[in-house]
């Protein structure tokens, strides 16, 4: 199955924060405070998304107060911190969602996404992801993790469903 065909059913999108949202670096200032560094291309590529009718969500195996206002700003609900094991969590938000993993689309870049991004209908790896993940996913995004790889799926799923044109318009 080519890229175009793994598009057409998606209606979820999956990702994992660290190395896809973020360039996978987390500072600490002297009182322990975290920082992470999000693109704004990808915080539009959800949007973008989501004004398509679709849903956007966040898997990721660490627990921050800056994901939660992050995914907050872009009116993401769908938020799993904490995550050991994400093969299991994709599966309930599945189930919640009712869904098939052939409808859902999962963004990683390290070896805990390797499961998710087997399971689903199109496991994407950014373009800085471990060479496991990279050569396990069906598309692999000319775009590095935190610098626009999400926006870059989000644009290459609606133009495979021929929507791009409908969900831009507003800004033509």
């Amino acid at each position: 199955m080519n890229l175009e065909e793994r598009c057409q059913p998606i209606e979820l999108i999956l990702s994992d924060v660290d190395g896809v949202l973020t360039d996978g670096r987390i500072v600490f200032d002297n009182q322990g405070v975290e920082t992470k560094r999000f693109s704004i291309r990808d915080g539009l590529g959800v949007r973008l998304w989501q004004k398509a009718g679709y849903r956007f969500g966040l898997i990721t195996l660490r627990s921050s107060q800056v994901v939660r206002i992050r995914a907050g700003e872009l009116g993401i609900e769908i938020v799993r911190q904490g995550t050991e094991e994400k093969l299991p969590t994709l599966h309930q938000v599945l189930d919640e969602l009712g869904l098939a993993p052939q409808q859902t689309c999962y963004l990683g870049d390290d070896l805990p996404d390797l499961p998710v991004v087997r399971a689903v209908g199109l496991g994407v790896a950014v373009s800085d992801a471990c060479a496991e993940l990279r050569e396990a996913a069906h598309h692999v995004t000319a775009t590095a993790g935190g610098f626009g790889a999400v926006r870059e799926i989000v644009e290459t799923i609606l133009k495979a469903q021929r929507r791009w044109d409908e969900v831009i318009q507003p800004y033509l």
